[in-house]
This record gives C-alpha cells, structure tokens and sequence, in this order.
C-alpha cells in the first residue's frame, strides 16, 4: 500500500464511522486516495448516500489532521494497520464493506499471529460473582492453553476475562470503542495499561475519539470477526454481548455460552443463545476442544470412580441380583443374574473377599458396611 492511500485510510478514520457499509463499499470501488478526494472536492457522491449526510462527511473532512492523529500516535506507542499490511488480520475481510478501514494499535506484538488462534469471552458489564468468576476462570484456563483471549475492555465479564488471562500470564487484546490512547472506562485505566503492556488494545477510532452508544455497537462486530469463537458469559435479553454472539454466527464463527441460574436475568440472554446454534461449555477445555485442531479435546465427563466400577460384568450382574435387606439362596441368586448355579456361587466369594456380600446360613446378603470408594477397596478397610 502507498503511504497517499494509508495517510487517506487514516484521514478517512477520522471521517467515516465504524462499520459504514456505505461508505465501505465506496472506498472499495475506487481506492482510499480517491474517496477523500472527492470529499475535498465534492465530486462523486456514493450512491445511498443522502445530501445532509455527505455535507456531514465534508465538513469532517476539512476538519481531518491526520498528520496531527499519526504524531499522536507515535508519542503513545500506537501503528496504524490497514488491509494490505502484513499485520493486518485476514479474518476481518469476512466483514466485507463492514470491515474497519484500519485499525490502531497499541502494543508490541502481532495482530495477525495473535489472532489466529483467538477466542472471545463476552458478557455483562453489572455481572454476578458467579459470571465475574466464570470469566476469569475462562481466561486464565484458555490462556494457559496458549489461547488469545479477546473482549472489550468493559466492567464486568470483559474486565474479569482480560484479568483471568493476564493473572496466566497469558495473552489478551482488548478491542475499544474509542481512541486507544484514551482508556475507557476510565476505572479501568490500570488495567487497560497493562493490556498494552502484555498484549493489545486495538481500536477503530483515532486517538483522542470519544466512545457513543452506536460505537460500542459496531467495535462488537471486529471482536467477533477477529476470533476463532465467542463466549457469552452472562448476558440479558438486551445485551451487547449478544449482539458479538450474533455477529460471530453470521460470520461463521463458535458461538458457545455458559449456562447460569434458570431464575437469574442476567443468564436469560445465554439461554436463549442455547436454545438456538450455540453450544453449552462450562470450562476452557470445552471451548478449545470446538474451535480448536483436530485432537485438542476435553477430558471425558463423569462421576466419581467407585469399587463397584471396577467388578467384571458378571460380578456386577450377580450383586445386583441380591435383595436389599434379606439372605437369598444362591440358584434364587442365579436366576437373578441370569447365569448358572456355579458361576453364581463363584462370583458370591470373589465378592465375599471384595467385602460386598456375606454369607448366611445357605443364603447370602450384602454387608452392612460395603466399600464406598477406590481407596477403601485398594487399602482392604
């Protein structure tokens, strides 16, 4: 890319407002240098685009310094990264004319490596503990596996997760709403500091820009292009993090969500999600085993292991045919078991010295004491 056509992607950042598929597709049809001429000039007005809302862009233009925003940058340690750079992340062409112009960023690693095998982790600013929790645990437990850990720099599920990550000592990019030399929320200016020390924070908006509504709108929709899959913690019916979950489906991407009290608002979002194409996880091995490779799984689910586990089935099928409270004799035994006489009286003295079963008189019955777990069994109690 020719610095004329950067230096525009820059001015036009301070122009045009995140995710204007309008003016996305103009740019794309006759280059970054040419868009900002005919603003200077007022010549060739996109198609679609009202006479009130151009007269708008103009005088923004006119208004534009990017040498001032570039000088701006370099002072707080931020680059500017368009499409066509190396460090530009390909995943975000999947946004078409949506996608970001350019994107800045502070810190010193690569966008583009980092983002290949990134995961975002989303929710509730007005979090539980229960939600803030889960998130940290997600974070830590997805950083430890050398997973990139992506949200947005918010109070609550955000803050928790980029917490959670850091505390690994892992890697988090945090993606603002606004100016990236200008942490928001300002409560958050320690940690959004540290971010760009250990990993990230990237932004749409020039330095010095001010966060809106629509604005926190639109960055949701480069988390979810940015990552492998999105996580939604706790989240209400109305919640900006389902609208990264619902960006992440139309692009294709995981949407998974951790499920909370059936009772609890904040958890009514995320179950709604899992009613539809998201899928439940409760840990970080979870997530990695869906947007991970091939072999990255999660450990199997169960119970713990008891003595009665480790019996051959025809052990099992003949303890189970003993009554609860009563001797039986051993062919009522074997019709229970569905076996022979002589098998089931073998397997009533391998259960004997097991401690399962005693014997009474001709019948047998279970003992009042049998072993109730592995080390009982494996220490002979």
């Amino acid at each position: 890319m020719t610095d004329d056509e950067r230096t525009a992607r820059v001015t036009l950042s301070r122009v045009v407002e995140p995710g204007d598929e309008v003016c996305g597709r103009w740019v794309r049809e006759i280059g970054a240098r040419e868009a900002l001429r005919c603003l200077s000039e007022g010549d060739r007005q996109p198609r679609g685009m009202t006479d009130t809302r151009w007269a708008g862009l103009r005088a923004r233009a006119e208004r534009a310094d990017p040498e001032g925003d570039l000088a701006r940058a370099r002072e707080a340690g931020v680059r500017f990264v368009c499409p066509g750079d190396s460090e530009w992340p390909a995943q975000l062409d999947d946004l078409g004319d949506g996608r970001p112009l350019g994107l800045w960023v502070r810190g010193l690693s690569s966008l583009r490596i980092w983002a290949l095998r990134s995961v975002a982790v989303v929710g509730a600013r007005a979090c539980t503990e229960y939600g803030a929790h889960m998130a940290a645990t997600l974070g830590a437990g997805l950083a430890e596996r050398g997973w990139v850990v992506v949200s947005g720099g918010a109070y609550g599920v955000d803050g928790a997760a980029h917490r959670g990550a850091l505390g690994a000592g892992g890697a988090t990019v945090a993606v603002l709403a606004c100016g990236v030399d200008r942490p928001y929320p300002r409560g958050h200016t320690q940690l959004i500091t540290r971010i760009a020390e250990q990993g990230l924070v990237i932004g749409e908006l020039p330095p010095g820009d001010h966060p809106t509504p629509s604005r926190f709108i639109l960055r949701n929709r480069v988390i979810a292009a940015l990552t492998r899959g999105t996580v939604v913690v706790e989240a209400a019916y109305r919640s900006g993090a389902l609208v990264t979950a619902r960006a992440a489906q139309r692009l294709g991407r995981f949407t998974m969500g951790v499920p909370g009290p059936a009772t609890s608002s904040l958890s009514a979002g995320v179950h709604e999600l899992l009613r539809g194409e998201a899928v439940l996880v409760t840990d970080a091995a979870e997530v990695a085993e869906l947007v991970g490779d091939m072999g990255e799984l999660a450990p199997d689910r169960r119970g713990p292991v008891v003595p009665r586990d480790l019996l051959s089935p025809g052990a099992q099928r003949v303890l189970a045919a003993l009554p609860a409270r009563r001797p039986a004799a051993v062919d009522e035994i074997a019709r229970g078991a569905a076996t022979t006489t002589d098998d089931a009286v073998g397997r009533l003295y391998e259960l004997r010295a097991l401690g399962f079963v005693e014997r009474h008189g001709d019948g047998w019955k279970l003992t009042r004491h049998a072993p109730t777990s592995v080390r009982d069994h494996r220490e002979g109690r």
